[in-house]
C-alpha cells in the first residue's frame, strides 16, 4: 500500500475529517478565493476555480460558504487578504520524500509551522527542489473498478487525451498532463455519466520508500501535524507500507 491517498482514507475512517471539518472548509474557501482572483470568477471559464468548487461540494461545504469565498475575491469586497502559493520540500521518517503546498498571507509564519512539524516528528525540512525530482506533476482522476472494463476505460481516457491508465483491484487511475486535466476529466464524466472518486493535480511519486511500522506511524503523525496548519493545502509523500502493517496501524 503506497502513497498519501491511502493515508487520507485512513484518517477518514478514523473520523478525523469530521473533527476537522471547519479547518477543511477554511482551506477550501481559501483555494476558491485565490482561484477566483487569479482568473475569471466564472467557474466555466476558470478551470482552477471549477475544480476548487467541485472539491468543496464533494466535502459537503455549504453553498453559503462557497458563495462567501467567491464574494471575497471581488476587489470591492473589502477583503484585503493576499495569499502567496508556496511549496516546501523535505524528508520524513525513514527518508520518505514529502512535498507541501501552501497558500499563505505570512510566509514566515508558515515556514516556521512547517519546520516545527518536521522537527517534532523525525523529519527535516529541505531546500527548494530537494525532493521534487522524485515526483511527477500530473493530473490524476480515479474511478471505481465497476464503472468500466479496463480496456474500455483505457480507450476512453486515451481518446480524451490522457497519458495513461493504471487499472488494479482498487480501481482505475487515469493520469494526464496538468494542462489536459480538466478536458480529460470532463470527457470521462460525459462518457461514463457517473461520479468519479477523485480528481486533482498531484505530485505522483516516481518511486516509493518502504516503511516499517514505527516509521509509518511517525510519518502519519508528521502529515497530520502539517495538515493541522491553516496554511497547508496539500501534502504528498512517496511512502509504501505493507498491508499487514497498515492493518495494525488502523487497529491501534
Amino acid at each position: 500500500m503506497a502513497g498519501h491517498s491511502q493515508f487520507k482514507n485512513i484518517m477518514h475512517r478514523k473520523g478525523a475529517q469530521d473533527k476537522k471539518r471547519a479547518k477543511v472548509f477554511n482551506k477550501l474557501a481559501r483555494e476558491i478565493t485565490v482561484a477566483a482572483r487569479m482568473g475569471q470568477p466564472d467557474p466555466e471559464a476558470n478551470p482552477r476555480l471549477r475544480n476548487a468548487m467541485i472539491a468543496a461540494r464533494e466535502a459537503n461545504m455549504p453553498n453559503s460558504r462557497i458563495k462567501s469565498a467567491l464574494d471575497a475575491a471581488n476587489p470591492n469586497s473589502g477583503d484585503l487578504s493576499q495569499y502567496d502559493e508556496v511549496r516546501y520540500e523535505g524528508y520524513g521518517p525513514g527518508g520518505v520524500a514529502v512535498i507541501i503546498e501552501a497558500l499563505t498571507d505570512n510566509r514566515n509564519r508558515t515556514a516556521a509551522e512547517v519546520r516545527a512539524a518536521f522537527t517534532k516528528n523525525g523529519g527535516a525540512l529541505g531546500e527548494s527542489n530537494s525532493v521534487s525530482f522524485m515526483f511527477a506533476r500530473v493530473g490524476q482522476i480515479t474511478y471505481p473498478l465497476a464503472v468500466a472494463a479496463a480496456d474500455a476505460m483505457f480507450e476512453a481516457a486515451v481518446e480524451a487525451g490522457a497519458d495513461n491508465v493504471d487499472t488494479t483491484v482498487d480501481g482505475h487511475e487515469v493520469t494526464t498532463a496538468p494542462e489536459d486535466f480538466m478536458a480529460v476529466k470532463d470527457a470521462l464524466e460525459k462518457k461514463f455519466g457517473v461520479a468519479l472518486e477523485g480528481a486533482a493535480i498531484v505530485w505522483k511519486p516516481v518511486n516509493t520508500t518502504k516503511l516499517d511500522h514505527d516509521q509509518a506511524k511517525d510519518l502519519f503523525d508528521l502529515i497530520e501535524a502539517l495538515e493541522d496548519s491553516d496554511d497547508v493545502q496539500k501534502v504528498f509523500s512517496n511512502f509504501e507500507v505493507e498491508a499487514d502493517i497498515m492493518e495494525r496501524l488502523l487497529a491501534s
